[in-house]
């Protein structure tokens, strides 16, 4: 199949613009004032700010640890426009550039410290994830084929609680909806662009000694629900044993690294009813190794799934089903280009070494595998569809 063009910024009034002019300098500002940065982070986030501005990419210094990594990636790109290289590749960059400025990668009293932890922990504080853990309760005695589709719609949605993608959009009041989220209990068929739910679960049989590999997207309010989820699958026998994945590092303001999901299973541990139980489970789980997590160094490169090392190839190879969560990954998996979206999926994740589901709300222009006549009324419905967090996919090849 010939590739379509990728995806670049250069395009005014376009998402991925917005994104690269509006969304990052937002993010800055509230990075350092979250916390007490000495002049040097304050220097250097204000050196990163006026690079945008002025639109020019500069290269990582020399000292850095993967300097010499970046400019073999960043290749034809430094000392030209953020907007004229490909959009997967400045997000990526521009996440790199911010964690260095504010000395995550560094050697002094920084080094480490999440600049966005802040953010992720007064959501896991916050009164929606409350609700939704008490709305665990109502189905701890559900009959199995609805807890299904209820965790497996509780999973995809999640992926609407995105950190960064709410930087630059009104945030709700406390315990409110955020437009296009079902509430508990509602329909969601009507917001799915695909729905390939019914083969995800053919390809999970009950009784069936699976291995799944989870590849985790946010933190927080995603998190969780992920988490739900894969107790249903070891509890339920669709999976004798999950490997979730998650980032080495910050990355996209919430994706999800091992410290979000300690502070996750605590904050479901500690709650009352069905939502502790779960917990407690997933505690044990990982004590004896049926929920494993793993991390890669890939999952924070800028590049798609197609480039993946030898060893992550195998990892997915050897499972049942690789399930990738989240917008990025999505992406990252069909590739970041102006495809037309009814190519088919299965076509262009033929690649992947397995099995591979994605569970996806659409906040970027990246889409496939539609049916003509569904997007024919999609794109008749005149709302922004694609990018604003309101329309779903769960997409399968076995």
């Amino acid at each position: 199949m010939v590739p379509a063009p990728v995806v670049l910024s250069d395009e005014p009034d376009s998402f991925p613009r917005g994104v690269l002019a509006e969304r990052h300098p937002a993010l800055i500002r509230q990075v350092r004032d979250a916390f007490p940065y000495g002049p040097r982070q304050h220097e250097a986030l204000d050196a990163l700010l006026a690079e945008i501005a002025d639109d020019v990419v500069r290269p990582l210094p020399d000292a850095d640890d993967d300097d010499e990594r970046w400019a073999a990636w960043g290749e034809g790109y430094f000392g030209g426009s953020w907007y004229a290289a490909p959009f997967l590749w400045a997000e990526n960059y521009f996440y790199r550039r911010l964690l260095g400025a504010v000395g995550y990668f560094g050697t002094g009293p920084w080094q480490g410290v999440d600049p966005f932890a802040p953010f992720k922990r007064a959501e896991l504080r916050g009164e929606a994830v409350e609700e939704e853990l008490r709305a665990l309760d109502t189905l701890a005695d559900a009959p199995a084929g609805q807890r299904d589709t209820a965790l497996l719609g509780a999973s995809l949605w999640g992926n609407r609680a995105d950190l960064g993608f709410r930087i630059s959009a009104a945030e709700p009041a406390a315990g409110e909806r955020m437009a296009g989220e079902p509430a508990a209990g509602d329909p969601v068929v009507s917001a799915l662009v695909a729905d390939d739910s019914g083969l995800l679960w053919q390809l999970l049989p009950v009784g069936a000694p699976a291995t799944v590999a989870v590849v985790a997207d946010n933190a927080g309010r995603e998190l969780i629900p992920d988490l739900v989820l894969v107790d249903h699958l070891l509890g339920s026998g669709r999976a004798r044993r999950v490997v979730l994945y998650v980032k080495p590092s910050p990355y996209f303001v919430s994706d999800a690294m091992t410290a979000d999901v300690v502070d996750c299973l605590r904050r479901l541990a500690e709650a009352p009813g069905e939502a502790g139980r779960t917990g407690g489970r997933l505690w044990k789980a990982m004590a004896a190794g049926d929920l494993e997590v793993r991390t890669h160094p890939f999952f924070c490169a800028p590049f798609g799934y197609e480039e993946m090392p030898d060893d992550l190839q195998k990892e997915f190879a050897d499972v049942a089903l690789t399930l990738l969560k989240g917008d990025l990954n999505y992406r990252r998996l069909v590739g970041d280009r102006r495809w037309e979206a009814t190519v088919p999926f299965a076509a262009l994740t033929a690649y992947f070494p397995g099995p591979v589901a994605a569970l996806r709300t659409l906040k970027s222009d990246v889409v496939v595998g539609l049916e003509r006549d569904v997007l024919d009324a999609l794109e008749r419905s005149g709302a922004a569809w694609r990018t604003s967090g309101t329309h779903a996919l769960i997409q399968v090849r076995p």
